[in-house]
């Protein structure tokens, strides 16, 4: 994908995941983060939103904290969620295609606007599926493309940090295959004591393999829904479940 067309779909997402907490009310319960009520969920995206856009308005080559959002709630704390967003997306959308700015991940991306711009598309669209779940009702849904695109961006970029928490005492190989989006939509998985190493390929043997559509399958590797499909060990899938929280 274009690093345009994530910033398209980092605007629906933030103004989806708006108008679904406004529905929601700030003070629901979020099924899928059970410690969070919508408003704890605005407080994190829009933080994260703010702290994104001032790498890149401020071209900032070193890691920064993240502050805390402001002591907001109901209709304010949504009016504030919404100014973060844009201005995320203004930023972005402004900002040179050469910028040099930091990032946190080796998932492969051209540059850093393509990083920042894949990373917030990303992490919006998961936690707008969140806000849905607050409010209730069918999700929007997630394009085949953009979901697989964000499974290779969770094995390939989170999961090869030092700070992936899926580690085996023994190798273990497990393989994740979206069956809806061609035929090199297939990861292998090697875990062992050390971070995990994803290849985009099918090769060799994997004791269990994680099997659905693209869309079902990123959520479910955020841990948002299970899993669709499941052969091989079930023991290694509960490992991911268990250890790949991010």
């Amino acid at each position: 994908m274009e690093t345009a067309e994530f910033l398209e779909t980092l605007d629906r997402e933030g103004r989806l995941l708006a108008a679904a907490a406004e529905l929601a009310g700030t003070e629901a319960k979020v099924p899928t983060c059970p410690e969070w009520q919508v408003k704890d969920l605005l407080l994190h995206t829009g933080a994260v939103h703010r702290w994104a856009t001032a790498f890149v308005a401020d071209a900032h080559t070193a890691p920064r904290p993240l502050t805390v959002g402001p002591d907001l709630d109901g209709a304010e704390l949504v009016a504030w969620y919404r100014d973060s967003h844009r201005r995320l997306v203004e930023t972005l959308a402004a900002a040179p295609a050469d910028l040099e700015c930091w990032t946190f991940h080796p998932a492969p991306s051209p540059s850093p606007l393509a990083f920042w711009t894949r990373r917030q598309a990303h992490e919006t669209a998961v936690h707008r599926y969140d806000a849905e779940a607050a409010r209730g009702g069918t999700a929007s849904p997630i394009a085949t493309r953009f979901a697989t695109d964000g499974i290779d961006e969770l094995l390939r970029g989170f999961h090869a940090r030092p700070r992936s928490r899926v580690r085996t005492e023994q190798p273990r190989v497990l393989r994740v295959r979206a069956v809806d989006a061609g035929a090199d939509a297939v990861w292998t998985v090697r875990l062992s004591a050390e971070p995990p190493v994803t290849s985009r390929d099918g090769s060799g043997e994997a004791e269990a393999e994680l099997v659905g559509p693209a869309d079902q399958l990123y959520l479910a590797l955020w841990n948002r829904r299970p899993v669709p499909g499941v052969t091989g060990d079930p023991a290694l899938v509960a490992l991911w479940r268990e250890r790949s929280g991010i």
